[in-house]
């Protein structure tokens, strides 16, 4: 826990200000690398199975070009035996003794079975224009060749090219994708999509962010609380559990401030990058927090990189607002709340800055602090002057956390090394420093307050303190003279304490760093009112029959949610973060898929692991099990799916086989409704099917499956899903799909903080669809529930679980956020982007 609370320390003041644009670069230039690999490895494939028809083709080829024209079998005989053979020799070569070939190996293999001789190229070309003359004059013949190609079961056919009405093609980064399309559609040109009539309306929010933000919980008149996470600020009523949301930023909201009316709110977001990585324009937002309308949009496109920290003046009832932006700088400006003017600005520092804030008693008068240091600005006249605090003889502190006023107008200070500082002003020495010495602001006084850094203060009334510590995870009451009264511990499990939020005299609402929001007393204890993932999140299953979902994440946690009284059933942590998960049809186990290639079956009533195996030694990315729960197919980064046999309800497995012939990892699969079958995708953009029996048999003819029936869709690439990519998708832009179970929708988690909502099928590019926002990270995953009434979307980074309502046939533009028409949550109108 030492360790944890001095990496939160250092990640959130330590790093210099343009560290995230150096990582930023590196990562985007190591995904590139990563994605030309990925498509050097698939080109090269491809280019094989191009062969591989060439060579199984020209035999069938033969027979009918010599039938019409005996003439030509010397010449062909001769230019296929010397093109063929040498390819052969090339190819027994490379696979002497039927020995399988690692990865890097294949590769070679393939980029040598491209590179033939000059002489081999020149008969291939003789024979490939003898070919073509003899067809050109033989229409009957050519007609027949196409026969031949659809007929022949070859490793290629799958990726031939069939005549107009029987297939089409997509491209993904210049790969072509061939789509065959099913027996039921006579008219491909004639299919017509539509907006689906169903809509989606936010109805809970899951989660906190409480592990890298501060003074971000506030309580209202109203009996709510008022917080955030991703791009949705919730507005939580603790008595009646229910939640409104505020939805107008369009980036992740990084702080927020409560005014003096206890009415209005103010919310700072990052600028974020569009999905051609330029950078967006930030703001802060002034709101009412009765009605959810905007009041005043402020600095848009002012503040660099985003808004860090703002606070309201309070001794003019709230007339001005102060900003810290997040650029190098840190730049200070001061807003006039009303007109949504600037009024004044300065550089602050290059160090990390943590809080800002008025004096009680002089708007011209603002605290800063961070990094080892603690500033009082002066305004005049539209111009700032910088007095900063003298530690003197006392220890100075990596951090200075958090501040607040006394009610004498001192200013106390939290800091890094567990103490609570009391600064004053210090009149001028002048025999020290001479004639035109000025006044400073030095320490008073220190009291030992906790182990670990102070994140939070917050005043009670009558002068009263609270005090919130890192590493004892600490709740103490301070009385007006900073004599301790009573003090309180919280669980481990749930963190440290990061923020305090006062309800009534004696009960508090208290954020922590594990994501979570408690609610207690000193004397009854904290009890955990709000829970969420604290890392990045991509496993989600949801029941077959109840109303409750399965989360995993890099946190290491597994945790099951109940999707009517939005709570968290039950969370265990496992050795290995999850990566994937599903339900057993029995209802009763569900199975989850680690980092390390280990998977494991969880009892959901007694959280006991009934089965624990491992295949292979890279990450698993998909868990599936078939429509009647006797087999449970488990895809993995090492190119193979593994099959297993299930039995006992989901409590016994033995394996089965192992299907191989992907040639990058296994990203998506699918049953079909017989449970006889697998639909599976890869990281090269490849579409495979298996007939699962006494093996794993791959399907080499695709234009056979054209018309099976799959009982789940989440498959990415697909004919009936065609439509969801837009135009220019790298490949990587949809992480995440899912087909409602009446097989009317098709929900899309994409790269882009979005969750598109598509009728279904869509086999038609350029597909409508409803978009919605509210995550602040790309969206890893989508599923409905099992009667379709709820749909869960799940972002990465920004650890938030966002469950939707399912609304049909409702009326109004696509573009539109409806408000809920429930009493237990609504939102505010927000505009989607198209």
């Amino acid at each position: 826990m030492d360790s944890l609370t001095n990496s939160l320390d250092d990640v959130s003041a330590d790093s210099s200000a343009d560290f995230p644009d150096r990582a930023s670069a590196m990562e985007v230039r190591l995904q590139a690398q990563e994605d030309e690999i990925t498509l050097l490895k698939s080109s090269l494939a491809d280019a094989l199975r191009r062969i591989h028809v060439h060579d199984q083709l020209l035999p069938l080829l033969k027979q009918q070009l010599i039938a019409v024209n005996p003439g030509a079998a010397r010449v062909l005989n001769q230019a296929y035996s010397d093109g063929y053979a040498g390819s052969r020799r090339l190819s027994s070569s490379s696979t002497s003794d039927g020995i399988h070939l690692p990865a890097a190996a294949r590769l070679r293999r393939n980029s040598e079975k491209l590179s033939y001789p000059e002489k081999q190229r020149k008969c291939l070309d003789k024979k490939a224009a003898s070919s073509a003359n003899l067809l050109a004059r033989s229409p009957s013949l050519e007609n027949r060749a196409k026969e031949l190609i659809t007929g022949a079961g070859s490793p290629g056919s799958r990726r031939g090219t069939y005549s107009q009405g029987q297939s089409i093609k997509m491209f993904i980064r210049g790969r072509p994708i061939t789509m065959y399309i099913p027996s039921n559609i006579h008219n491909y040109e004639d299919l017509k999509m539509e907006l689906p009539s169903e809509r989606l309306v936010l109805d809970w929010v899951y989660g906190y962010r409480g592990r890298d933000c501060r003074d971000n919980l506030f309580f209202l008149p109203t009996g709510e609380a008022v917080y955030f996470i991703a791009c949705v600020i919730v507005l939580y009523h603790i008595n009646k559990r229910t939640q409104r949301h505020y939805l107008k930023h369009t980036d992740c909201v990084r702080c927020l401030t409560l005014h003096p009316d206890k009415v209005r709110v103010a919310s700072g977001q990052t600028a974020g990058m569009d999905k051609d990585g330029k950078p967006l324009q930030s703001c802060v937002h002034i709101w009412d927090s009765n009605t959810l309308v905007t009041l005043q949009q402020i600095g848009l496109g002012t503040f660099q990189r985003g808004v860090g920290s703002l606070a309201f003046s309070f001794a003019d009832s709230g007339a001005f607002l102060s900003v810290i932006d997040d650029s190098n700088e840190h730049m200070l400006s001061v807003w006039d709340c009303t007109k949504g003017t600037k009024q004044a600005e300065i550089k602050s520092t290059n160090e990390a800055v943590f809080a800002v804030g008025f004096s009680p008693n002089d708007s011209n008068i603002i605290i800063t602090c961070g990094k080892s240091h603690v500033y009082f600005w002066t305004l005049s006249a539209g111009q700032f002057t910088k007095k900063q605090g003298i530690f003197g003889k006392y220890k100075k502190p990596k951090f200075i956390q958090c501040f607040v006023f006394g009610l004498t107008g001192d200013v106390l200070t939290g800091d890094s090394e567990g103490n609570i500082l009391t600064w004053g002003k210090s009149a001028a020495d002048v025999k020290t420093l001479g004639k035109g010495a000025k006044e400073t602001f030095q320490i008073m006084r220190q009291t030992r307050a906790h182990e670990g850094s102070v994140f939070t203060l917050c005043s009670l009334q009558g002068g009263a303190l609270l005090s919130g510590g890192g590493k004892d995870r600490k709740i103490i009451r301070w009385s007006a003279d900073l004599a301790p009264e009573t003090e309180c511990e919280i669980p481990e499990r749930l963190g440290t304490v990061r923020t305090i939020a006062v309800v009534d005299e004696g009960e508090f609402l208290v954020g922590t760093t594990r994501n979570a929001i408690l609610r207690g007393t000193f004397s009854d204890g904290f009890v955990a009112i709000v829970q969420g993932h604290v890392d990045e999140m991509w496993g989600l299953a949801t029941h077959p029959s109840q109303n409750i979902f399965l989360t995993c994440g890099h946190d290491r946690q597994v945790c099951l949610w109940n999707t009517e009284d939005h709570s968290m059933d039950w969370c265990i942590t496992l050795e290995e973060y999850g990566l994937c998960a599903d339900f057993c049809p029995s209802g009763s186990v569900v199975s989850v898929g680690l980092s390390t290639g280990r998977w494991v079956v969880l009892d959901l009533q007694t959280r006991e692991v009934l089965s624990d195996s491992t295949d292979g030694n890279e990450q698993l990315s998909v868990m599936r099990y078939s429509p009647d729960g006797s087999f449970l197919a488990v895809g993995s980064h090492d190119n193979f799916i593994y099959i297993y046999s299930v039995t006992e309800s989901g409590r016994c497995y033995s394996r089965l086989g192992k299907c191989n012939g992907h040639s990058s990892f296994i990203t998506h699969l699918d049953w079909s409704k017989d449970g006889k079958y697998i639909m599976s995708n890869s990281g090269d953009y490849e579409i495979l099917y298996w007939e699962i029996g006494d093996g794993c048999k791959l399907l080499r003819n695709r234009f056979e499956s054209k018309d099976r029936e799959w009982a789940s869709y989440t498959c990415v690439l697909g004919f009936h899903v065609m439509g969801v990519w837009l135009e220019g998708s790298d490949g990587t832009d949809i992480n995440a799909l899912c087909r409602s179970h009446s097989e009317r929708l098709v929900a899309v988690a994409d790269d882009f903080c979005k969750v598109h909502l598509f009728q279904y099928p869509c086999p038609k590019l350029k597909a409508p669809s409803h978009k919605y926002e509210g995550h602040g990270s790309h969206v890893t995953n989508v599923r409905f529930t099992h009667s379709d009434s709820h749909l869960l979307s799940m972002g990465g980074k920004d650890t938030c679980i966002l469950q939707w309502r399912v609304v049909r046939g409702g009326a109004g533009s696509s573009r539109e956020r409806l408000p809920s028409a429930s009493s237990t949550s609504t939102s505010s109108p927000e505009p989607a982007a198209s």
